[in-house]
């Protein structure tokens, strides 16, 4: 063959080559079996406000719930299937891990805690909200840090994470406080209320709520810097990488676009479909700040 049809012929070859179609990656995991399926199948809460709740139309909603909403959207684009149903299905405390696990649910977005024993079982995205342990006190209390409490009555839920750090902080700093047990949240806050204690210990989520809740919810400040820190992420299938990047990927985008702080002030700052316009008013934290301008997948 001389260089002349030689040179044609790596032409032809190179335009056959051009003109033949790329083969995409194939699917695997969960999003072949979504693929397969036409339905992703995602977790729900029935009272887990704002996180994941039905509202008083009976409707899903919450923060967490918004976030796996959004990730179905783009996994309709991943998968190529716009006819892409959504499953829902009722979990609770106890259930949630073994049906993750158990890969029932493909997705699971409400207010699980990330640790490194949950990750034995389970995979978690990228943070998408934090809590820490705070304290609830009157307005008018002369109270805005730990030491504060020194030899003082402080009322903490019994055999909480909460009770675990404010002991250690008790003891580490020697503030000599008297730690009072409450059984739960309304106690604890009434405890304050009535002067039993001067202040009520709990993650920093659960004292806005009961804040808000509160019959004059100015009546009270939520003060103190966070202590155990604890992070929450969406749930999904162990050793399923591909997922897990998919969806880490659609929560980073959502921070860095704008659309999770629109989600926190949806959820956080404004009146919700819940009993009569419940609002948890709880401003953004600087934790959940560093959150959105820091991503990562690290459990706290």
């Amino acid at each position: 063959m001389n260089a002349k049809n030689l040179a044609g012929t790596v032409l032809l070859a190179c335009a056959a080559t051009l003109l033949t179609p790329v083969q995409a990656q194939p699917l695997g995991g969960t999003l072949k079996k979504v693929q397969d399926l036409g339905t992703v199948t995602l977790g729900t809460r029935s009272a887990f406000v704002p996180f994941n709740y039905l509202d008083d139309d009976n409707k899903q909603a919450g923060y967490a719930w918004e976030i796996s909403l959004r990730v179905v959207e783009k996994l309709k684009e991943r998968v190529g299937r716009a006819d892409l149903k959504v499953r829902p299905m009722e979990m609770t405390p106890q259930t949630r891990i073994p049906l993750v696990a158990n890969q029932t649910i493909d997705l699971e977005c409400s207010a699980t805690t990330h640790n490194a024993e949950r990750e034995t079982q389970v995979n978690f995205s990228t943070t998408f909200f934090v809590v820490g342990t705070r304290m609830l006190t009157r307005a008018d209390a002369a109270i805005a840090d730990w030491k504060d409490l020194a030899k003082k009555n402080v009322a903490v839920g019994a055999g909480t994470t909460n009770e675990r750090v404010l002991r250690q902080l008790n003891e580490k700093e020697n503030l000599g406080i008297n730690i009072v047990l409450a059984p739960d949240v309304n106690e604890g806050s009434m405890s304050v209320e009535s002067g039993r204690a001067v202040a009520y210990v709990l993650d920093d989520i659960g004292l806005f709520a009961s804040a808000a809740r509160a019959r004059n919810p100015a009546k009270w400040k939520i003060v103190g810097e966070p202590l155990g820190r604890e992070a929450y992420g969406c749930m999904m299938r162990k050793g399923d990488a591909e997922f897990k990047q998919f969806v880490d990927g659609v929560i980073v985008g959502m921070m860095k676009n704008g659309e999770m702080a629109a989600l926190y002030e949806k959820y956080f700052n404004r009146p919700l479909n819940v009993r009569n316009g419940f609002s948890m008013q709880m401003p953004m934290q600087p934790l959940i700040r560093d959150v959105f301008e820091n991503p990562s997948d690290k459990a706290l």
